[in-house]
């Protein structure tokens, strides 16, 4: 049982009825998902995923790492002002979803981090530090003791700023437990609220980590004060069965990502977690209040914005989750559901009937569907927008699903957002192509920052989409690498809207760049990807960018999606440069 302070503070956020106690939902998919390699999500994208995650029911959301960049701060800032607040599905809870950012343990990081979340009526500041030998000696460098001090001192300074400071022993899977406890009394006596321990290599197994966790609980000084958490990685598959058994062993909040995201092999599904606890209900001592009506429909956007699709045998969410070819599987399913499936599939919001709306359906009819769909709260802007997009499909294709509905809406988040943001606007295609005739596309787009139409043309040697794309690169004056390329039917039937997602990089060997020199400089421009990793230092990565389409024609579909990942390598540009820095390249762009 918890003590009457972790019970006022779990109060204080949650309902907790007498019979089981709340399990505090914390999602990482803005932070540790958005580090999954290729995934670069834009303001706006972050924006919409944490409207979801708000009405989704989850409790706390990691906006991001605010240290590491100004865009990554103003996304941060921006999520605690206008999602911090809303209430929308919420009713049930009582109260706004929790902001939380992400901080190492030095005052910088962490007053950049409060400066970013104290926007929201609910904050937290999330601070981590290693704690096994292996990264004291290796990567930090400190000893035991440092590594005391350093902890208490930076939950102390995050307590001076706000109430609610959680702290994550990083790599506590391959901790010494009895270090552990003395780290971790010791950030309890400085004020911490809540104690996370990663699982951050996936390392353990179920029995290993639900007694790390039940160990730490028992002898850990003040260990009765505060909630526990976990954050399990997946390398060896077991990140919810790691998480769970967490939750049996004395766990109260679960930092989990929707569908799995993350870096390597990912974390902790939010759905998978969700769902085990709804399915079993009297096998856990916990209760959530997520909407789990509302999963699937997350899952599509983050899958899309993220460009990371999902397996097809994913549990929960994956297109094959609720499907039976067996013939022996159909004839229970036919006969009676609970024969081949232990959960409904409208439990987690997959609805297979048609939409009955048309072309001739009205306004009304229209933005109640999508209030079901989750967006309920979008501007009269955007509605008409989408209104309008409804309408094209509904005349290209006989059946409009709410499979369809989805992608297009989740387009949509990309398609209409800031100018710098999408600089080029797609006009119209044509395309020529046949069996022993070399694919031709004539492309037109619109310049948004010089105002005016372009037109050219390509010769696509592997057929007509690539006729597209070399069309496309002659436009935009960018070499551009194809490092992926995806096609998938959203629906069934021959009308079936196509979805396409591509992965691309600036060819920028072919530029004539010589080796990285000065990081930051050639940051600016756009060449590499800057992160700032745990010990401070600033990396450098290749930069890659995914887009996504929509389309019945899957090469229109095909230049929507290549001209959105463009659009996110000149929106980067932008976004890193400010000041004199920005002036100067908007008025380079504006001369070419």
């Amino acid at each position: 049982m918890f003590s009457k302070s972790i019970t006022a503070l779990l109060n204080r956020y949650f309902s907790t009825p007498a019979s089981k106690e709340k399990l505090v939902i914390f999602d990482t998919s803005l932070r540790d998902g958005e580090q999954s390699p290729g995934v670069t999500l834009t303001p706006e994208e972050k924006l919409e995923i944490a409207r979801h995650l708000s009405s989704l029911g989850v409790d706390v959301t990691e906006a991001g790492f605010p240290i590491a960049s100004l865009g990554d701060f103003e996304a941060v800032a921006r999520i605690a002002k206008e999602v911090g607040p809303l209430m929308n599905g919420r009713e049930n809870i009582g109260k706004p979803m929790v902001i939380a950012g992400l901080a190492r343990a030095t005052e910088k990081d962490i007053k950049r981090c409060y400066d970013a979340v104290s926007f929201a009526p609910l904050h937290r500041i999330h601070i981590f530090l290693a704690t096994s030998d292996i990264h004291l000696k290796h990567k930090l460098k400190i000893n035991r003791d440092e590594c005391i001090e350093r902890a208490t001192s930076a939950v102390a300074y995050a307590k001076s700023l706000c109430e609610d400071v959680e702290f994550s022993s990083e790599d506590s899977g391959r901790s010494d437990r009895d270090f552990l406890c003395k780290v971790l009394g010791k950030v309890i006596e400085a004020g911490a609220t809540t104690l996370n321990i990663p699982d951050t290599v996936g390392y353990n197994n179920p029995d290993e980590y639900g007694a790390l966790i039940k160990y730490l609980i028992e002898n850990t000084p003040g260990g009765h004060k505060v909630i526990w958490s976990t954050h399990c990685h997946n390398d060896l598959g077991l990140a919810t069965a790691n998480t769970l058994s967490g939750i049996l062993n004395g766990a109260r909040q679960v930092e989990v990502t929707i569908n799995g995201i993350g870096e390597r092999a990912g974390n902790t599904a939010l759905e998978e977690v969700v769902m085990n606890i709804h399915t079993h209900p009297s096998a856990y001592p916990v209760y959530h209040t997520i909407n789990t009506q509302q999963l699937y429909r997350t899952s599509t956007l983050v899958s899309s914005l993220s460009g990371m699709v999902v397996q097809p045998n994913k549990a929960i969410v994956g297109a094959n989750a609720f499907l039976h070819e067996s013939g022996i599987h159909q004839d229970g399913v036919l006969k009676h559901r609970q024969t081949y499936e232990i959960m409904s599939p409208e439990d987690v919001g997959v609805f297979n009937a048609n939409l009955v709306l048309g072309k001739l359906s009205g306004r009304n009819a229209f933005r109640s569907h999508i209030i079901e769909l989750g967006y309920g709260d979008m501007s009269e802007a955007d509605f008409n927008s989408a209104f309008d997009r409804f309408k094209e499909l509904a005349d290209s294709k006989k059946r409009v699903t709410d499979h369809d509905l989805l992608s297009l809406l989740t387009d949509q988040v990309t398609t209409d957002t800031a100018p710098e943001s999408q600089r080029f606007k797609l006009q119209s295609i044509q395309v020529v192509s046949g069996t022993h005739e070399m694919a031709t596309a004539t492309v037109k787009l619109f310049d948004t920052i010089r105002n005016q139409e372009l037109f050219d043309a390509a010769i696509g040697r592997t057929g007509p989409i690539m006729a597209v794309f070399g069309a496309i690169q002659r436009l935009v004056q960018r070499k551009i690498r194809l490092l992926k390329y995806e096609v998938r039917a959203v629906s069934e039937g021959m009308d079936a809207l196509g979805k396409v997602i591509v992965k691309v990089t600036e060819d920028v060997d072919s530029s004539g760049l010589d080796v990285v020199a000065n990081p930051r400089e050639h940051a600016i421009s756009g060449e590499v990807k800057p992160k700032v990793d745990s010990t401070g230092e600033l990396k450098l990565t290749k930069s890659t960018y995914h887009g996504h389409g929509t389309d019945v024609d899957v090469v229109l579909a095909s230049a929507k999606a290549y001209l959105n990942a463009i659009n996110r390598i000149f929106a980067e540009e932008i976004k890193a440069t400010t000041g004199r820095q920005r002036s100067s390249l908007e008025e380079r762009i504006a001369n070419v």
